[in-house]
């Protein structure tokens, strides 16, 4: 069985959640946001596991919105479309 390698500092990747919202009152009104996870997330698996209450979060304090879609993405990166 192998074990995976701790990233060192110089790999450290800081993470996003992207977020794909709609307005309740309007679900066809659509725009993009994100919730910057740098401090606490520093790979995929613990932006996974930081995620939903990072999403609970933020719709408590947006709750004119609703999320349709989301997903890690690392910082700097090129993100596809959600």
């Amino acid at each position: 069985m192998s074990k995976r390698a701790a990233l060192s500092p110089t790999q450290v990747r800081p993470m996003l959640i992207l977020l794909s919202i709609c307005l309740l009152s309007e679900p066809t009104q659509c725009r993009e946001d994100k919730i910057d996870l740098s401090f606490e997330a520093r790979g995929p698996t613990v932006c996974l596991r930081n995620s939903q209450s990072a999403l609970a979060k933020w719709q408590a304090e947006h709750p004119e919105w609703h999320v349709a879609r989301w997903r890690c993405a690392v910082r700097g990166s090129v993100p596809r479309d959600l």
